[in-house]
């Protein structure tokens, strides 16, 4: 690099390159003082070698792409010499080809160098479709029994819901009140057991995340991938907080997944001249546009031997990565996934996004770090979920189909024999603040737990073998629970105003069954309004959120909203399956300083009765 950067930037390169365990010329590029093809060129004149020409003449075949992309070489037969090869070497792999030149003048005449950037742009050009084919339908073709997309809904829900509806409507004409106690007392014994698994989070303990044994030097290559669409307006407070991560820049692996034909997000993203770090991958129109079938499309392109999905609207601490890699380290082989919190900082913006705040409160902080620490099976968080690269492969990777690709994949893995766990460290999100965007995003995410329920449940027998009776049951449990409350919220609620009406009329006590009826209905109401309501205080607690309370007077109108987006979402379940209903993000009102929003978790990096590590 003698003659690209002074002799005094060199030194302070080669100090922080020996620091971190990297090639000098990393250190130079992440501090964007050499541009990589640069880099690159300045290498091969070093060595003696030509620079690489990528272009229509060199052969490629699409399904070798993805070895391309892991090995950073791409062999060509040579007339003259046999086979030759086009690197793209950088930090130690720069150094090893060094060595092997000076042992073997003969590679200048086989070797070509290229930048890396410069190879996998070539390789998305070439064959982005067909690594976006394999990424639709890849899981269907080698695990078809763990796919969304092969299963039929109109057939394995409108057949059997008509036949329940009919059996309901028969019971109902000849014996209607030994019916309704039937119906009821089944789905009573489901939403009892699954509020019992809930409340049995408040007896768990949380954890506290441990600090990372790992040096910077030792810190492994991490990749994080954020899809993106529609999402221009949201970009300079997601590019400032992806450059908050205290995790050194050579590092980070980031990529920014768009759709092709998101022209204004593309633009956007050229306008703000980002670090090399980042890098913009454009996924082509095939298959479904769903979020899973974007990151299928893009893990090919990754580095890192772990990486993590952010949202668009994701803040997130900037000590998560080390946090997840310290829980990697203590959990063991067996570790495949670490999920990290996520909490609502607009929750002051309207009552559905605090009621929103609440539920999450609850679910992160309370229901799925106990789930975990019981040895369940995690449905994951759409997003902060980090991953052994190897184990997300060795699963089959997302399921393209499914619009809650995030819980289907906590099942998936814990059916592989895989486990989760849940840090403390926290991920900052943007609540829906009008009831329409919340009930399109609501209607999405129970349609998504229908697909992972149907797809899981086809074979009950397998799946019990898998996990064992007691997680089987607790995951039916979990990933059931929602469409349970949401159906028998509003029951019950009929129920009751009938039995107040009833009275009011001066209607008679009523027969044992209708005793018997109204009973359930009451135990159903208290049981559920009085354990969500405990869950979220429990979590509000944890979470600093107290103050908010008071919207759980409107829980009521909040479940009824939910029975109506589960009602929605069976509907779309047979008429569009597939369908990806976007969440608008940008559109809540400007975050104020996170003390004042929320108080971090108990745990997490955040917090400040943990001692904070000295200063690098």
């Amino acid at each position: 690099m003698r003659g690209y950067v002074c002799d005094d930037i060199l030194a302070l390169a080669l100090a922080r390159a020996r620091h971190l365990g990297v090639g000098g010329d990393e250190v130079l590029i992440a501090a964007g003082l050499i541009e990589p093809d640069a880099a690159s060129a300045a290498l091969a004149d070093h060595l003696g070698f030509a620079p690489a020409s990528l272009d229509a003449r060199v052969p490629l075949d699409p399904g070798h792409a993805p070895d391309v992309l892991r090995t950073g070489m791409l062999a060509e037969e040579n007339p003259a010499f046999g086979a030759s090869f086009i690197l793209s070497p950088r930090g130690h792999g720069a150094r090893r080809l060094a060595r092997a030149a000076a042992k073997d003048p003969s590679l200048a005449d086989r070797v070509t160098i290229v930048a890396p950037e410069r190879l996998r742009g070539f390789i998305a050009r070439r064959c982005g479709r067909a690594l976006t084919r394999s990424a639709a339908f890849d899981l269907r073709r080698c695990l078809p029994e763990f796919s969304a997309g092969l299963i039929s809904p109109p057939h394995m829900v409108a057949g059997p819901l008509l036949l329940l509806a009919a059996l309901i409507a028969t019971g109902l004409f000849a014996a209607p009140q030994p019916t309704v106690l039937i119906l009821q007392a089944v789905l009573s014994v489901m939403f009892l057991g699954a509020m019992a698994l809930r409340l049995a989070g408040c007896f768990v303990t949380p954890g506290h995340d441990l600090a990372c044994r790992l040096g910077d030097r030792h810190l492994p290559l991490y990749t994080v991938m954020v899809p993106l669409y529609r999402e221009a307006a949201i970009l300079p407070r997601l590019i400032a907080a992806l450059n908050a991560l205290d995790y050194p820049r050579e590092k980070l692996d980031i990529k920014l997944v768009v759709e092709e034909d998101d022209e204004e997000t593309r633009a956007a993203l050229q306008r703000l001249d980002l670090p090399a770090r980042f890098e913009i991958i454009a996924v082509p129109a095939i298959g479904p546009r769903t979020k899973p079938k974007a990151l299928n499309a893009a893990l090919p392109f990754a580095r890192g031997q772990f990486l993590v999905v952010y949202d668009a609207e994701d803040i997130p601490e900037p000590g998560q990565l080390r946090a997840a890699l310290a829980a990697f380290q203590s959990g063991g082989p067996r570790l495949g996934c670490v999920q990290a919190r996520l909490a609502i900082d607009n929750g002051g913006d309207s009552w559905i996004s605090r009621h929103f705040a609440l539920e999450y409160a609850a679910q992160f902080d309370v229901v799925l770090p106990a789930a975990a620490a019981l040895g369940l099976p995690v449905p994951l968080g759409g997003t902060s979920n980090h991953f052994r690269r190897s184990v997300l492969e060795a699963v089959g990777n997302w399921d393209p189909y499914n619009v809650t690709e995030d819980a289907d994949l906590g099942l998936r893995l814990a059916r592989k024999g895989w486990r989760t766990e849940v840090i403390a460290s926290t991920t900052h999100e943007e609540a829906p603040v009008h009831v329409r965007a919340w009930l399109r995003q609501r209607t999405r995410w129970m349609k998504g737990w229908a697909q992972t329920l149907l797809v899981h449940g086809r074979n009950p027998r397998r799946l019990v073998r898998e996990l064992g009776p007691g997680p089987a049951l607790g995951a039916a449990l979990l990933v059931a629970f929602p469409f349970v409350a949401a159906l028998l919220h509003p029951l019950c609620l009929a129920l009751l105003c009938s039995d107040i009406a009833r009275g009011a009329m001066g209607g008679t006590t009523g027969s044992v069954l209708e005793l018997g009826i109204s009973s359930l209905t009451y135990t159903n109401l208290f049981v559920g309004y009085g354990g969500a309501v405990l869950l979220q205080l429990y979590g509000a607690g944890r979470r600093g959120l107290l103050p908010s309370t008071w919207v759980l007077l409107l829980l009521p109108f909040y479940w009824l909203l939910l029975s109506l987006a589960t009602m929605l979402a069976l509907v779309e379940l047979i008429r569009a399956p597939h369908q990806w209903n976007k969440t608008e993000h940008g559109i809540a009102s400007p975050r104020r300083p996170r003390d004042a929003t929320a108080a971090p978790v108990r745990g997490s990096a955040a917090d400040p009765r943990r001692p904070r590590p000295a200063a690098a």
